[in-house]
Parts: structure tokens; C-alpha cells; sequence
């Protein structure tokens, strides 16, 4: 059954593969960009084994620019850090904007009675350094 299936999907991209297109779709032009953090929601207190919702804020620059994801890093110990990242296509049409911001949420699921150290990433400084908001949420464990 699964060969059947895979057959069936490789001949479905070699007729889509075949087919003409209008528009050349290798003319976009996109790239990934770090978007700064505005501004963070979080818990005081996580408990443990509990699922948190925690809610980014960030200011959208342009018409072009997309939520893309979560850049999340999880290091060494309990530090945590977070980066918002936008898919951003070239063209025309593209409009600056003035004071859009877009919230969206991620879940965390504290799995350790340690304290966690979140680093939201704000950008960067006039030294080219990375700057964060940085929160530290102790867990309860009861």
C-alpha cells in the first residue's frame, strides 16, 4: 500500500512539475528576517508539568512582512531564548508601516522545578550587540 501511494505521489509532482505556468515563480524574492520584540505576556509563576501560553508582541514594518515563526533556542540549564521571525517578500507594493504590532502566542510546558530565564530578542544595540527582555519565572511544585 505505502509503495502504491508513493508511486501515486511521484507521478502527482511530475504532471505538476510538467505543467506551464504564467508567472515565473523564480522572479520572488524573499528572505527570513529577526523581527525586534516589543513586548512579552508571561506567567509570574509556572507550575510544574503545566502547559503556559506566553504572548509576544512585536511591530510588523511593512506590507511584506509575514509571521513566520519562533525562533527558540534552548540552551544549557533552564535559559530559554526567543526571537520572532518574519518570511518577508521584495516587490512592488510593499507599504511601511507606522504602528501596526501583531501578538501571537507560543505554549510552554514546564518540566523542571527550577526557575527558567527567558530572552526575548529585542535587537541590536549601536555596538551591534544582541539585546532582550529578560524574564525569570520560578516554578511551583505542587
Amino acid at each position: 500500500m505505502k509503495k502504491i501511494l508513493f508511486l501515486a505521489l511521484i507521478m502527482s509532482l511530475m504532471v505538476f512539475n510538467s505543467c506551464s505556468v504564467e508567472d515565473n515563480v523564480s522572479d520572488i524574492q524573499f528572505q527570513f528576517e529577526f523581527i525586534p520584540i516589543d513586548s512579552v505576556e508571561i506567567p509570574t509563576t509556572f507550575n510544574y508539568g503545566d502547559t503556559h501560553t506566553i504572548s509576544v508582541t512585536y511591530k510588523r514594518p511593512s506590507t511584506c512582512h509575514t509571521f513566520s515563526n519562533f525562533e527558540y533556542e534552548q540552551s544549557t540549564g533552564n535559559l530559554r531564548t526567543v526571537a520572532v521571525v518574519n518570511f518577508v517578500t521584495f516587490g512592488n507594493g510593499c507599504e511601511p508601516l507606522e504602528e501596526e504590532f501583531e501578538t501571537k502566542t507560543f505554549s510552554f510546558n514546564a518540566l523542571s522545578i527550577e526557575p527558567y530565564t527567558f530572552r526575548f530578542w529585542q535587537g541590536k544595540d549601536d555596538d551591534g550587540q544582541d539585546t532582550y527582555l529578560i524574564y525569570e519565572v520560578p516554578v511551583n511544585n505542587n
